[in-house]
């Protein structure tokens, strides 16, 4: 079964292709491809992120709190209505990122946003994880707002499954026909040859990718996908009234 709850610290990096290249060939002394990535290059994730009309979720989480939340529909590439699917709820607190989720079908997870009325139980769920998803959707009013996707690329320590590091590029992103059946398509949201690198570790990382990390120069940031892609939104918007003032 897959893991459906993480707590985890996750620190994220922008890469330009060179310094992805010679960063992921040093890495692999002490990390491994993850078992799809052994077969293929890279694997796609879909997301569907949820959010009140007025963006709630989003402008909570950019104003940096000591908490915050937000709700997704995730699939491995681009699934169907019968497709397991994950609902999941991502909590950060004090920099400590929480994850709970639960499998549903895409059609059950569309049918229990929409409603807040749960799912018939099935094997597969997981009941609790149910349970609070239900609670959150009483306390906001959601509707499917953005859909985001990339090619992920990921690694696991040799000596500790705990340390995992991600690389995901070609994100793209739109706000209009937003069902994950109907396929990868989107704005990009980097710059072509750019990498979102995530370092994901229950614990501190290890002295050997903090000497490395320090020898690369590469430095933390602040990287949402979805907060980037509600600044990069607002940011279009501001500039189309404003060709539109002075048209």
């Amino acid at each position: 079964m897959a893991i459906e709850v993480f707590n985890r610290y996750e620190n994220k990096y922008l890469l330009d292709n060179e310094a992805y290249y010679k960063f992921y060939n040093q890495l692999l002394e002490y990390m491994e491809l993850d078992d799809f990535n052994k077969q293929h290059e890279f694997y796609s994730i879909t997301n569907l992120y949820y959010d009140t009309e007025h963006n709630t979720l989003i402008r909570n989480s950019l104003a940096k709190p000591k908490y915050k939340e937000k709700l997704r529909l995730r699939a491995y590439g681009v699934p169907n209505q019968d497709t397991k699917v994950y609902l999941e709820i991502k909590k950060k607190v004090f920099g400590l990122v929480n994850k709970r989720r639960t499998s549903l079908k895409l059609n059950e997870a569309y049918d229990f946003v929409a409603t807040g009325m749960e799912p018939e139980f099935k094997d597969y769920m997981n009941k609790q994880v149910i349970e609070e998803i239900k609670y959150f959707l009483t306390r906001y009013d959601l509707q499917p707002k953005v859909y985001l996707s990339y090619d992920r690329k990921a690694l696991f320590c040799k000596n500790n499954r705990d340390l995992r590091i991600t690389f995901d590029t070609n994100i793209r992103s739109r706000r209009y026909d937003l069902k994950m059946e109907h396929g990868v398509h989107g704005e990009p949201l980097l710059e072509p040859g750019q990498w979102l690198m995530e370092v994901k570790a229950e614990n501190t990382v290890p002295v050997w990718l903090a000497k490395m990390l320090s020898e690369h120069q590469m430095y933390r940031t602040s990287f949402s996908k979805y907060g980037n892609e509600y600044k990069k939104m607002l940011k279009n918007s501001k500039t189309e009234r404003e060709s539109a003032l002075y048209a």
